[in-house]
């Protein structure tokens, strides 16, 4: 070996490391630059559309929903996403309904819990399984019904699709032109603005505060047989039978009543004259447990003390 050898072996291992990290530095470069590039060309997306990396990190101790999974639903946030047994949430797929604050929230709400709360459901899974927000995406059926479809078709949702989503979009699509053509519902019948005034009502005794019952709409009760509530929708219709039985039929007018406030001959005494002609076409909150009579939900009122007209 020459004298200098040794000297010039350690300035190559130099070179060569000082060159390697030159180019690791440079391909670092590129590839960020790729990166930031790609980050622009994805603004395309949905703007609900998650981030999956995050999003299946974030949500990975959350139990599995295996897809036809039959659970039952115990609470409706609003009128496109619902809590199922064990506190998960489920938004449902095909449709978009009203945020809290705007004009078909709660027609759109309580109509979903008219549908399903209570209820045992199917849940069918599409290609994504969570949102960015952990709720399970789902297409939600009663039986063979879609619940979805369901909402369009009476004009409480609109129809929502990401652009992969194809099952059920053409009869969805269809609903909510339909909906549209014939105005029907609260997104098209164009009183939406009724609607959200019909829950401004104040109430001095039948409240929550008071009285230390939850206060469901009269459309709801068929969900809470053998429970103490308050019971809250307009008087449709009400008559004075043959057995001098009085019937008060909230929302809509007989046979087709959500529910029924029954006052006995026994008991008119208490009440103001007349309770058919006084309280008819009024909104009022009736105060009871909530009984099955001939299929129907009904409270039986034994005083005046249970029925309250709203202002």
């Amino acid at each position: 070996m020459f004298p200098g050898d040794s000297a010039i072996k350690n300035l190559l291992k130099t070179y060569k490391l000082f060159l390697t990290i030159i180019i690791g530095a440079l391909i670092g470069g590129e590839t960020i630059c790729f990166s930031g590039e790609g980050n622009t060309n994805g603004t395309t997306e949905h703007k609900d559309a998650p981030n999956v990396a995050a999003t299946a990190d974030k949500c990975s101790n959350i139990p599995a929903l295996p897809d036809g999974s039959i659970k039952l639903v115990t609470k409706v946030i609003d009128g496109d996403t619902v809590v199922i047994e064990g506190g998960t949430h489920v938004r449902l797929l095909g449709i978009d309904a009203d945020e809290r604050d705007h004009p078909c929230y709660e027609p759109a709400k309580d109509r979903l819990e008219e549908l399903i709360l209570n209820k045992e459901i199917k849940l069918e899974k599409k290609t994504e399984d969570k949102d960015q927000w952990c709720r399970y995406l789902r297409y939600v059926f009663l039986d063979n019904q879609n619940i979805g479809l369901t909402l369009v078709k009476e004009g409480m949702a609109v129809a929502r699709f990401s652009p992969e989503d194809v099952k059920y979009r053409k009869e969805i699509v269809q609903a909510e032109k339909e909906a549209r053509k014939g105005k029907i519902g609260c997104k098209w019948n164009g009183n939406a603005t009724k609607e959200k005034k019909k829950t401004k009502f104040s109430w001095e005794q039948l409240t929550t505060e008071k009285t230390g019952l939850k206060v469901v709409g009269a459309c709801q009760t068929s969900n809470y047989y053998e429970k103490e509530m308050v019971v809250e929708g307009k008087i449709a219709s009400a008559f004075r039978s043959n057995t001098n039985t009085i019937f008060l039929n909230f929302e809509k007018s007989y046979p087709d009543q959500c529910f029924t406030a029954v006052i006995f001959s026994a008991d008119q005494s208490q009440f103001i004259e007349g309770p058919e002609k006084y309280y008819s076409q009024k909104t009022v909150r009736v105060k009871g447990e909530i009984q099955k009579y001939n299929r129907r939900p009904e409270i039986i009122l034994g005083n005046p003390a249970q029925i309250e007209v709203g202002k």
